[in-house]
């Protein structure tokens, strides 16, 4: 039986021991490129300082970061911006401070980058250091080139192209982050085989549905009144037809050898296990962000004011992460949904998705849901059949591959 209001309680339970993941964004919102869906950019207005995050601040959070989180596998996610403004020299000192507090425990590194900056030195270090790169690219020239553009309006594709060539020269392990926008419609599969192409095996599909406040064009908060849809943003329903179009090929011919993170995500949700992400997590907040002044929010899509969690230049990251208010934010994600969103048939698998996507209002105008409502039921409805045989095989001890054997 679902409760329909989780406690301050429940969250003690649900996250304890304390483990998280924090997004460390020393560079803050600068980058190079001037995309025209980014939620980012705006960000620069927030804060006073806009250097990078000084290196004494630097050292006092990889140390905290590493002795608090109960884990054995410690990662550090760097972000931005465009991360690699920062320059080489700044990342070998990163690991230097890793391995210094290391101690017994294993480090991994993660970066999100446009790859237009990557050169052969940067290359050569994330080999040597075992980083997993993340490429952010939209598809073939014509979707990629649409929206991801410098901030003087020239295309991007190429040179992430050959960003993406060093990486094989130097074998670095990578995937591929691909934002779904109005330029994608109707164009899944294309764009599935297109990441194969460039030999990315592991895949993360992010809609794009953002709203922006009327008054200055940012992008705005969902609780924003004074807001319109972005010309750029997908439509719901065509979201979720583009992600089916790749399951059914994926299904087919590709599971076990390419990986979707939101196909790995529901598999895990009907199997009852952790589904990896927050997004499809019943709460949310293990997933921190870190500017590059020390501030701490709960999520990097709500780098607004009245979420800030505090600094780490005054309080410890315990101290942060185990406040109340950060704990309020993660069982908000389920407290703040429509009950018939919690009595949905695919509540367990969708979990209401992220609370950024949530403008829309219910028919009783109650608290609002997902503007991805519609597409999201799409695509759960399309999968259900193969997921459960998924799942039985997997119950089974088989290998979920298996199901490309089958017929239905």
């Amino acid at each position: 039986m679902l409760k329909d209001t989780l406690t301050l309680s429940d969250a003690l339970r649900i996250s304890s021991p304390l483990r998280f993941n924090m997004m460390f964004k020393p560079v803050g919102s600068a980058c190079n490129l001037g995309c025209s869906y980014c939620y980012y950019l705006d960000k620069a207005s927030l804060f006073d300082e806009h250097s990078p995050l000084p290196f004494d601040l630097l050292e006092k959070v990889i140390k905290e970061y590493i002795e608090l989180n109960d884990s054995e596998q410690i990662v550090f996610d760097w972000h931005g911006g465009e991360p690699l403004l920062l320059g080489l020299d700044y990342f070998k000192k990163i690991v230097n401070l890793q391995n210094k507090y290391r101690r017994d425990k294993h480090i991994y590194n993660t970066i999100q980058t446009n790859a237009t900056l990557l050169d052969d030195d940067f290359a050569l270090f994330f080999k040597e250091n075992n980083f997993l790169v993340g490429v952010s690219v939209d598809g073939p020239q014509d979707i990629h080139d649409k929206y991801r553009k410098y901030k003087g309006g020239q295309p991007t594709f190429l040179k992430v192209m050959r960003g993406v060539e060093l990486l094989h020269r130097y074998a670095v392990d990578f995937n591929t982050l691909t934002t779904i926008s109005k330029a994608g419609e109707g164009r899944g599969l294309e764009v599935y085989q297109f990441m194969k192409n460039i030999g990315s095996r592991y895949m993360q599909f992010m809609p794009v549905l953002e709203y922006v406040n009327t008054t200055n064009k940012n992008i705005a908060s969902p609780d924003d009144d004074n807001s319109s849809l972005a010309e750029w943003s997908v439509n719901p329903m065509e979201y979720g037809r583009f992600m089916c179009d790749i399951f059914d090929y994926w299904v087919k011919n590709d599971v076990g050898s390419y990986f979707v993170n939101l196909f790995d995500s529901t598999l895990a949700n009907y199997c009852g296990m952790n589904p990896g992400t927050c997004v499809y997590s019943e709460t949310c907040g293990a997933n921190a962000v870190m500017e590059h002044n020390g501030d701490i929010y709960p999520c990097d899509h709500f780098v607004y004011p009245k979420y800030k969690l505090g600094n780490v230049k005054d309080l410890s990251l315990q101290e942060i992460m185990s406040s109340e208010k950060s704990r309020r934010f993660g069982i908000d994600k389920r407290n703040m949904l429509p009950i018939q969103c919690i009595r949905c048939r695919y509540y367990f698998a969708c979990h209401g998705e992220c609370p950024k996507h949530r403008f829309a209002k219910t028919e009783q105008n109650e608290v609002r849901t997902n503007s991805l409502c519609e597409g999201l039921y799409h695509f759960f409805s399309h999968v259900d059949p193969y997921m459960h045989k998924m799942k039985a095989l997997i119950y089974e001890g088989k290998e979920a591959k298996l199901i490309m054997d089958y017929n239905f």
